[in-house]
């Protein structure tokens, strides 16, 4: 799957944790794949309640490693609530904490909380204090949304929703968000193809032609912006 993803011509391909033991998985993998892979730490919200202060201290370990470039996948999910909001609020407030305290941007989960989402991302301290705050995964906001956190420093990425008109927000985003604040991505194994398909790094290439259709360019214009925004992303 590595092979074909850089055979398509993708150069970085960053894995995120979502709790402690995929976590340490991201950072093995980044260890045995580089460059091509990097990794971050961090604890989803589905499993935040999941998470004891033992998990905790052990993640904060995580993050001073070398080999992690980022927090995340960090959030809020109210949609699902598979933990309770005021848990998942907690556990946002303190990787957010996290982040700044070693200077790494945030990747960010947000399903049906965006209002909330975007507050705690204005009010975080670590946002002054980076060149690139942190990335709204599987962006599903609107464009008002996407203009005040890409002048906050955020990142904007989209997924394979874009090239579906029932993505209405991510969409009117789409030809807004300026050059160097987007990201493309696959969700995988989330956010595939089709039902049956299988999602691999491969099917951001179908995302980033979505994307240039949307913008009125070139996909190789697409391309060279996203590779701008990700080396902000991790200070390269």
């Amino acid at each position: 799957m590595l092979a074909r993803a850089a055979d398509a011509g993708i150069e970085r391909i960053l894995v995120p944790g979502w709790d402690l033991p995929s976590s340490l998985a991201a950072l093995e993998l980044a260890e045995r794949h580089a460059p091509l892979v990097l990794a971050s730490v961090g604890v989803h919200p589905h499993y935040a309640a999941l998470t004891d202060e033992r998990a905790w201290a052990e993640l904060e370990a995580l993050v001073a490693d070398p080999r992690c470039v980022a927090v995340g996948e960090i959030g809020l999910d109210f949609f699902r609530n598979l933990s309770p909001p005021d848990v998942q609020r907690a556990a946002m407030a303190r990787q957010l904490a996290t982040a700044d305290r070693h200077g790494l941007p945030v990747l960010v989960h947000d399903r049906d909380a965006h209002a909330e989402v975007t507050g705690l991302l204005m009010a975080w301290e670590g946002r002054r204090h980076q060149a690139a705050r942190g990335v709204l995964h599987a962006f599903s906001g609107d464009a008002a949304m996407a203009a005040s956190l890409t002048a906050a420093g955020f990142l904007i990425s989209f997924a394979l929703p874009l090239a579906f008109r029932s993505a209405a927000g991510p969409r009117a985003a789409a030809p807004l968000v300026l050059a160097g604040s987007y990201l493309l991505e696959t969700d995988a194994p989330y956010l595939g193809p089709d039902r049956d398909g299988r999602n691999e790094p491969t099917t951001v290439l179908r995302v980033a032609a979505e994307l240039a259709a949307l913008r009125h360019v070139d996909p190789e214009l697409v391309a060279a912006d996203a590779r701008e925004a990700f080396e902000r992303l991790i200070g390269t």
